[in-house]
């Protein structure tokens, strides 16, 4: 082929594609014009591609394609009203689509703990494995209480929700694996079962969930969401639903995964700020832990009542488809709630 007779027989073509693409408005015939000239370049670009030895013209038209493309698309635009979407719609649906997923993880987990939490109370040389005698006793007597206060409210409540994203981010990512999420979850609860359990032995049960409730019950729900989730992840690639194909199913149980993270980011940014500013605040305990139970209770009926009605909306049905810990004081090497 001869490269410069090709390109001197359609320069012109080109020159008025690019001038057709930088235009704001566009009469109906101009974009008719539009696009047959981005055919016709998109026809040049692939016989230059596959006969010219020419990189920079072979460029230059590249860039002309993609400009007339999103020239013709459109560009996608962010507007509240998608927002409002994932919001009322989106966000909730995830989490209420795998609720099956993370209420299990819930409950076992909970049994874990306070199991962990009556057998380290009951056998103090457990604790003293786990810490140390030292380590308990401060921990008993200023180090609990103090790591609420340790850092101005502002900075600690940014450092938890990152903390927090990026556990969960951990436990959807490695949800597909299966394994990695139980020891994402062994290591918080073994985490949750010493400390508690050390208050307890020293008889400062009160003072133990009295800090971690009112931002615990939001905070390790995100986290369940976040595991349950990832473990429907897995199963839609171990046991598909008959009418999909194992692709298929764990690409729409990772599209749900991607809507949970990012509402997830949010979820842990209320659950930092209540444990930065409501849980070290010189107030009843029983009004912290009323503030706590509110919110997450909001958060509960949420996702049951948006997301059952997203859910119910839809054509998916609800059961189609290393190591960190929640940031908690105590264990300085895997600091938990």
């Amino acid at each position: 082929m001869d490269l410069d007779a090709y390109v001197a027989e359609h320069r012109g073509e080109w020159h008025r594609l690019e001038a057709l693409s930088g235009r704001r408005r566009l009469s109906a015939a101009e974009a008719d014009e539009l696009v047959a000239l981005y055919q016709r370049a998109a026809t040049h670009l692939s016989v230059l591609r596959s006969r010219s030895p020419e990189p920079g013209l072979v460029a230059e038209l590249s860039q002309l394609v993609l400009r007339a493309r999103g020239r013709i698309t459109g560009r996608p635009r962010p507007s509240w009203a998608a927002v409002g979407r994932f919001l009322l719609v989106g966000f909730p649906g995830a989490v209420y689509r795998a609720w099956p997923w993370w209420c299990a993880v819930a409950t076992g987990f909970s049994l874990l703990s306070g199991f962990l939490i009556w057998y380290v109370a009951g056998h103090p040389d457990t604790a003293a494995a786990f810490v140390g005698e030292e380590a308990a006793a401060e921990l008993v007597r200023s180090g609990f209480a103090g790591y609420y206060t340790e850092f101005s409210a502002p900075t600690f409540a940014f450092h938890l929700w990152t903390h927090n994203a990026w556990l969960a981010a951990q436990c959807l990512a490695s949800g597909v694996l299966v394994v990695p999420v139980f020891w994402l979850l062994w290591q918080n609860a073994l985490n949750i079962g010493v400390v508690g359990g050390v208050m307890v032995s020293y008889g400062r049960a009160d003072v133990f969930f009295g800090m971690i409730t009112p931002h615990g019950l939001l905070e390790l729900t995100g986290v369940f969401v976040a595991a349950g989730v990832g473990l429907r992840t897995a199963w839609a690639w171990i046991a598909p639903p008959p009418r999909l194909t194992r692709g298929r199913a764990v690409a729409e149980a990772g599209r749900s995964a991607v809507l949970a993270a990012v509402g997830l980011v949010g979820v842990f940014a209320v659950s930092a700020g209540l444990e930065a500013f409501v849980t070290p605040a010189p107030l009843p305990a029983a009004l912290r832990i009323g503030a706590g139970a509110a919110v997450w209770l909001a958060f509960l009926a949420y996702v049951v009542v948006l997301g059952r009605r997203a859910v119910g909306g839809s054509c998916v049905a609800p059961d189609t488809a290393a190591g960190s810990t929640v940031d908690t004081p105590g264990l300085r090497a895997g600091r938990g709630i």
